[in-house]
């Protein structure tokens, strides 16, 4: 394992004179708000390294330089926490990156394909998944942990310059370029504390319970991240649906919650928790969020939505492309009920794949039928 700075800097010299770069990361977040990294993976066409970032003294400075070198592609699999973990160690997103799991979706491996199923379908290879749910924090790690550890970027060179050539194929590079701009975005990693009840459901149904729910959800992400502790061990969502809709104003009416733990009234983090509830009880009245309410759906909305799944299961098929990439149930059956749907899958790509021929099927220009024992779309006079 890569230890020390020096040899860290020497290793990301070198592996920044290649196209590309794979990488991966082993953490623990059970307890903690932040995730605890233990270890990077990287590997170039010809190298590969192991990096241990608990290292005593070790400066992380030129991976980090390495993940913002704008000439090097950074190959992940299922991204989005490794990419997380990167910016708030660095307060940077890597770029540009490749995310194979996206890849493999647009390329017809299925929706959010598992890395050793990847694995298996292009490198014919099997990964021993046994070290999968291991404590990276303890040192040392065996020989079989390190083999584990290293084959998450070893096979991904592979399974990356398939996807790659095939994209190329099949023209669809820009398909996952779309893609990767959400997991570019610094917004994706850092959610303002005065966001964070959108995290949460909707089981409020006035503004004044509204405004509560979302100064405690505020309060909760302002705790967990100052005491570095998951959001729940603050309290559980479901003591903040409670607390918005009951408005405890002191401890005795927190005692009576069943959604707070037993004692939680004397703790000295029942004071915060009261503050929050007043300062949403005190919003003034033309200050009030709105409720946001569950739009009606036109009639026959319910039958035009099952018909575009069908639809979209014949695209997606005759394409090789996961459906899930295309279009979500919600955007479904937002398009049943408006040509002027405000969704992805009415833009780009997925208009010209899918969008166009979801609303000719809604106007009756295209018909679904069954011939050859399969669903085919029909062209009408």
């Amino acid at each position: 394992m890569v230890s020390t700075t020096e040899d860290l800097a020497q290793l990301c010299s070198e592996m920044a004179r290649h196209d590309y770069v794979t990488v991966d990361t082993e953490f623990l977040r059970e307890t903690t708000f932040w995730p605890i990294l233990c270890l990077i993976q990287v590997a170039t066409p010809d190298d590969e390294a192991i990096i241990d970032p608990m290292a005593e003294g070790i400066d992380l400075a030129p991976f980090f330089d390495l993940m913002a070198d704008p000439d090097v592609v950074k190959v992940f699999h299922a991204a989005r926490q490794d990419v997380e973990i990167v910016y708030n160690l660095a307060g940077l997103v890597p770029e540009p990156i490749f995310d194979t799991q996206v890849a493999a979706m647009v390329c017809g491996y299925g929706d959010s394909i598992a890395y050793n199923m990847l694995v298996s379908k292009i490198c014919n290879a099997q990964i021993d998944k046994s070290s999968r749910f291991t404590d990276w924090s303890h040192r040392p790690l065996s020989e079989k942990q390190l083999d584990y550890a290293l084959a998450d970027v070893t096979f991904l060179r592979d399974v990356y310059e398939h996807l790659k050539e095939r994209l190329e194929k099949q023209k669809r590079e820009h398909w996952v370029a779309e893609e990767m701009k959400i997991l570019t975005n610094p917004e994706t990693y850092d959610l303002p504390v005065e966001k964070a009840w959108t995290r949460l459901k909707m089981r409020v149904r006035k503004p004044i319970d509204l405004a509560v729910m979302q100064s405690v959800a505020r309060w909760r992400e302002e705790e967990a991240r100052e005491r570095n502790i998951p959001r729940g061990r603050v309290i559980k969502d479901d003591a903040i649906y409670e607390v918005a809709q009951q408005h405890p104003k002191d401890q005795k009416a927190l005692s009576r919650l069943r959604a707070l733990p037993r004692g939680f009234e004397n703790s000295r983090h029942a004071e915060g928790l009261l503050e929050a509830i007043e300062a949403g009880l005190s919003t003034p009245k033309e200050d009030l969020p709105v409720v946001p309410r569950p739009s009606r759906s036109p009639e026959g909305t319910g039958a035009a939505t099952e018909l575009l799944k069908t639809l979209l299961k014949v695209i997606a098929e005759q394409n090789q492309v996961a459906g899930k990439v295309i279009a979500t149930a919600d955007e479904l059956e937002k398009i049943a009920a408006s040509d002027d749907a405000d969704v992805a899958a009415l833009k780009g790509w997925r208009y010209e794949l899918f969008g166009k021929h979801a609303l000719d099927l809604k106007r009756g220009d295209i018909a679904l039928g069954f011939e050859d024992r399969k669903i085919q779309i029909i062209e009408l006079e």
